[in-house]
């Protein structure tokens, strides 16, 4: 295919998470012209030029695919960008690759919420390997949080529920806290015989640090069983997802309304009953007009419909882009 100039309003959505990426070029009508997936985005830890030396493997790949050397709009949700200001610096690095003629940068939670929604409308709580909140009415005005870690008040996610685990597992092995079957299924599944071992383990690192997010499906497992240690830390979990979903409500005027609020992330859609129906029952309570939905969607949809509502496609582009991504 002979590569063509592209229409001003085409689209290169990117949806670029800690793990993987994927990228779409889209047109203004909402037809999907090539997608491509890449390998995670960790600019803490390899720098943004390395990042997104990365993330031009897929999106060149993209545009080969489709015919083109550069879009009219880009629109970016990326992992790692938790603040406005690391929002407007990736942005710039993006504007300097020349994959645009415009870009817009926004924390990877807002793919979500876009995916999940009809209008850019609504709030979203993902939790994964950490959990975040955000929440956007059309009128641009938006609702979020740094969430980036403990340092900005943040309990919770893969990683969190797994060290809280640990930590309650150890204390109940060595005497200092209460009983709970986590010192003994947590140990299990590394095939170890106490929480002695599984310490020692990690701690030595004959356990790579990256495991420990396995031990977070042991606490719902253990959880289900009944243990109320392990019950305990999910309910707390439910409490964390409530809370933000109410405060992100509230900033945005919108609890006095009917209003989508999305559950995202590996966590949240992995259908544990304690945890999901806990979060229903919360927010009945706390706000009762709230629409409580698990997003399904992929997340790279999202990217795609900011792109379209950037540059004013019409509401039959945006449908047609959803029918594609929601088919496959």
């Amino acid at each position: 295919m002979g590569l063509t100039a592209p229409d001003p309003l085409t689209v290169l959505a990117i949806d670029a998470g800690n793990s993987k990426t994927d990228v779409a070029v889209v047109t203004a009508a909402g037809e999907a012209l090539a997608t491509a997936r890449g390998g995670g985005f960790r600019p803490p830890a390899v720098g943004v030029a390395a990042a997104l030396d990365a993330l031009a493997e897929p999106v060149a790949r993209a545009f080969a695919d489709a015919g083109v050397t550069s879009v009219g709009h880009v629109s970016a949700c990326l992992a790692n960008a938790d603040l406005p200001v690391e929002e407007e610096r990736l942005a710039a690095a993006l504007h300097a690759r020349g994959w645009g003629a415009s870009v817009e940068v926004r924390n990877d939670t807002f793919a979500i919420l876009r995916a999940g929604v009809a209008e850019p409308r609504g709030v979203a709580v993902v939790c994964g390997a950490g959990i975040n909140c955000v929440g956007m009415r059309p009128d641009g005005r938006t609702a979020r949080f740094p969430a980036i870690g403990r340092i900005s008040g943040d309990w919770g996610g893969g990683w969190g529920l797994a060290e809280e685990a640990l930590w309650h597992a150890a204390r109940a092995e060595d005497g200092r806290g209460g009983p709970t079957s986590l010192a003994r299924t947590l140990p299990a599944h590394f095939g170890l015989p106490t929480m002695y071992a599984l310490i020692e383990a990690l701690h030595l690192e004959h356990l790579d640090q990256d495991r420990r997010h396995e031990l977070t499906p042991v606490l719902f497992a253990t959880a289900a069983d009944g243990d109320p240690v392990a019950r305990a830390i999910v309910t707390r979990l439910a409490e964390e997802v409530t809370v933000m979903a109410t405060v992100a409500l509230t900033r945005l005027d919108l609890l006095e309304e009917e209003t989508p609020v999305l559950l995202g992330g590996s966590v949240l859609t992995a259908g544990h009953p304690q945890l999901n129906d806990t979060v229903r029952t919360l927010l009945a309570a706390r706000a009762p007009k709230a629409d409580v939905r698990v997003v399904t969607a992929s997340p790279v949809l999202g990217a795609v419909l900011l792109g379209l509502d950037r540059v004013g496609a019409d509401a039959g582009a945006r449908e047609r882009a959803r029918g594609h991504w929601e088919a496959g």
